[in-house]
């Protein structure tokens, strides 16, 4: 309950904040980094705020394009902030909208999607959280509702959420930053490396998932059948 409260708390106060600081929203709106950073050039109280807001307002109806978030994640707060914070403020973004849906909305919205759709997506799982969160053509507010809608369980969002947001988020920031710019080649390399181990370790515990469940399927199989020759 706490939780939702906090939730529903931030969301109130959204509108305020666009309403305040209705200049920057139309730089936002209309891509003007230069305009942005000049809006809050020595206030990193209003940056941060205003990234998370943004990363808010695009888990929910993905109005605002994520590329020009990170770049603007990078603009201000430079390759390693701008990636951490942005890959953060995205996971903090998600489990709100997850949360909104599950506990206000889901009646509302269960009725605007196929319960075949929402069945697929509980079978799939952690798989299908994280897999949406890699593929760039899924927009992120439908990722954030199906897995609300289903039976998915918060920990499994939260994990494939923070599992493939790190991955796109870090290819993304090296659009702005350059591959290799002076501000990126003394880490890309080993972030690189952690990557592809993060990549080995979820492919695999996604592959030990499924045939944990293809051996229960089978043994439920061999049982019924065993009771019906009975």
């Amino acid at each position: 309950m706490l939780k939702l409260i906090l939730v529903l708390l931030i969301l109130f106060l959204l509108p305020l904040f666009a309403k305040v600081n209705s200049q920057l929203f139309h730089s936002v709106l209309n891509g003007d980094i230069q305009a942005i950073r000049a809006s809050v050039a020595g206030n990193f109280i209003s940056a941060y705020l205003l990234t998370l807001i943004l990363m808010i307002i695009q888990n929910t109806f993905t109005i605002i394009p994520l590329i020009l978030i990170i770049t603007l994640n990078f603009t201000l707060f430079g390759f390693i902030k701008g990636f951490i914070w942005g890959w953060v403020t995205s996971v903090i973004a998600a489990a709100m909208i997850y949360l909104c849906v599950k506990y206000i909305f889901q009646d509302k919205l269960m009725k605007k999607f196929k319960p075949e759709l929402i069945q697929t997506v509980e079978q799939k799982g952690f798989s299908y959280v994280f897999k949406g969160r890699l593929f760039p053509f899924v927009p992120t507010s439908l990722v954030n509702i199906l897995a609300a809608l289903s039976s998915i369980h918060f920990k499994d969002f939260l994990w494939g959420t923070a599992a493939g947001n790190f991955l796109y988020f870090f290819i993304l920031t090296l659009i702005p930053a350059g591959f290799f710019s002076s501000a990126v080649n003394h880490y890309v390399w080993g972030a690189l490396i952690l990557l592809f181990i993060m990549i080995f370790y979820i492919l695999k515990r996604n592959h030990k998932q499924k045939q944990k469940s293809l051996i229960v399927h089978q043994t439920e199989q061999n049982h019924t059948h065993f009771h019906d020759r009975s």
